[in-house]
């Protein structure tokens, strides 16, 4: 009896027109988009996996049981990300401590600029005060809208963080059974191919993550030397502090610099000094983003930085922050399959770094 076969790219060597190529991502970004409740949470499971499974296949070959393997190796990067999560909460909880010093800053130097503006535009401070009470009352339905979508986020990532986890073990407890049913989607003859492309995937994602170690160090060493330039005190330490804190997206950031900038006033005295640490994060993470971040990961990746740019971007649009974070994996996958697929050898190129060995004319 012949079994049906899904038609996989590389099965062929049709061209694929551009208009059949751009249906397709269409409809796939749709999906990801509408689905993403699901394929967020799924993706960073899958990320863990692949990191995991060298791990996990070391012990059981050591005669640890798979599903105790797993287990340790969960463990793990649980205490790692809630010893992140922990320090972003040792930071703000040193914020807070020094909130009473910087609330008289703040005082004084709100006081001082009402005092500007009665000088220089003649505006009482009656006016003033009036004119910031109606900015409040206006301004009501925003701060509950934001309230609402902070709400939403928040319960969000606590969905993330329960399901991440418990997707990444059953992932890992039931790979080869996932392995089986993907090498029956093809013909025997490229079973070989698939799982040349599964080996290559946990290379590619370790290559992703020794890619954003080096990010986070250039980060941590700009944010100090930025931080030193100015004269904050301990520039390495809260330096290298908001470049660890840069794994949650925007939060981490926001608290990892709520101390430098409460440090700085008190010590200077002065509002140009936190303007100025403000000004370092700000160019730093401008910096990691756009430049930092696609060299250093599309560099290991083997992709060109402009095709890093464009899916940090893309990604970013579909998934927010998650997504300028996953897509470069996704991308790279696509590349292994371009790579081998004749009919998608344009997009091979299209995406490579320009490195690969050129025929002799």
């Amino acid at each position: 009896m012949l079994q049906s076969k899904i038609p996989i790219p590389f099965q062929s060597n049709r061209r694929y027109s551009i208009l059949e190529i751009l249906q397709f991502i269409v409809v796939v970004s749709l999906l990801l988009y509408f689905g993403k409740t699901l394929f967020i949470p799924l993706s960073f499971s899958l990320l863990i996996g692949f990191i995991l499974y060298p791990v996990c296949k070391y012990m059981e070959t050591k005669g640890i049981y798979k599903g105790t393997a797993i287990f340790i190796s969960i463990l793990g990067v649980t205490l790692l990300a809630g010893s992140i999560i922990y320090l972003l909460f040792v930071q703000f909880s040193e914020f807070l401590q020094e909130w009473e010093s910087l609330r008289a800053k703040l005082n004084e130097s709100i006081h001082q600029l009402s005092i500007f503006i009665v000088e220089r535009f003649n505006i009482s401070l009656e006016k003033q005060t009036e004119f910031i009470n109606n900015t409040l009352n206006d301004s009501g339905s925003l701060a509950f809208s934001m309230l609402r979508n902070t709400a939403y986020s928040l319960s969000t990532a606590v969905f993330f963080l329960i399901m991440i986890p418990v997707f990444s073990a059953l992932i890992l407890f039931h790979r080869q059974l996932l392995s089986n049913a993907l090498y029956e989607l093809f013909p025997p003859e490229r079973k070989n191919t698939i799982h040349e492309i599964l080996i290559e995937t946990i290379h590619e994602y370790y290559n992703f993550i020794r890619g954003m170690l080096i990010v986070y160090l250039i980060v941590g060493l700009l944010n100090s030397i930025g931080l030193w330039i100015i004269g904050v005190p301990n520039p390495f330490l809260f330096g290298f502090i908001a470049s660890i804190l840069t794994f949650i997206p925007y939060v981490g950031i926001m608290i990892s610099s709520l101390l430098p900038i409460a440090v700085s006033w008190i010590t200077y005295n002065s509002i140009w000094y936190p303007l100025a640490v403000i000004a370092v994060f700000s160019i730093v993470q401008a910096l990691e983003a756009y430049i930092i971040f696609p060299f250093a990961v599309g560099s290991r990746l083997k992709i060109n930085t402009l095709v890093i740019i464009i899916v940090v971007i893309v990604g970013g649009i579909i998934w927010g922050a998650a997504g300028m974070i996953l897509f470069i994996p996704f991308i790279s996958i696509i590349k292994l399959i371009a790579d081998r697929t004749p009919s998608l050898k344009t997009l091979s190129v299209l995406l490579g770094d320009g490195d690969q060995k050129k025929t002799s004319k």
